[in-house]
């Protein structure tokens, strides 16, 4: 698998986001039976202000986000709940699944609130990236369901908490 990295924060330096994003997709393409070998993802670790600018362009949202992901195919399952489509690879064989844009400062203040630290708060939202350029979504219920399900099995086989148990582990 290849993620091509681009860091236009120079705060990014301060955590090895290369491994951190290498072991995060190579576990998500893993557990959803992918074969990693020939993917492609585009990830940029940049600031709040760039993020925002991003949000506003893409979702006509204004402000900042930690994580925004732009598949390179729509793979997102017709039905509620439902399994997307398996990503092809291309006629060279390559399978390129988009690219994730990521958020320092966001990410940061997120992780202190959670208490957790920040290298686990990012693998996270890698993670949750890596699903949304591979159809899995969270607007309607069913779906956040399935995505939050995938999300905390995907972390757990990482050694990291299902963000979204809580305390009690409900």
């Amino acid at each position: 698998m290849q993620i091509d990295l681009t860091i236009e924060d120079r705060n990014w330096g301060s955590l090895p986001l290369q491994s951190l994003a290498n072991a995060a997709a190579t576990e998500t393409l893993a557990h959803l039976g992918i074969e990693d070998s020939e993917c492609d993802i585009s990830l940029l670790a940049c600031s709040d202000a760039r993020i925002a600018d991003l949000n506003l362009d893409f979702r006509d949202k204004a402000g900042a986000t930690n994580v925004l992901s732009w598949p390179a195919d729509n793979l997102a399952a017709e039905s509620p709940g439902g399994k997307p489509t398996p990503p092809a690879p291309d006629m060279t064989g390559e399978l390129s699944l988009g690219d994730i844009a990521i958020a320092y400062e966001t990410c940061q203040r997120e992780a202190a609130e959670a208490g957790k630290p920040m290298a686990n708060h990012v693998t996270h939202l890698v993670v949750h990236g890596v699903l949304h350029l591979l159809g899995y979504d969270h607007i309607r219920d069913p779906d956040a369901t399935l995505m939050e399900r995938i999300e905390g099995e995907i972390l757990g086989n990482l050694g990291l908490d299902d963000p979204y148990r809580n305390i009690d582990g409900a």
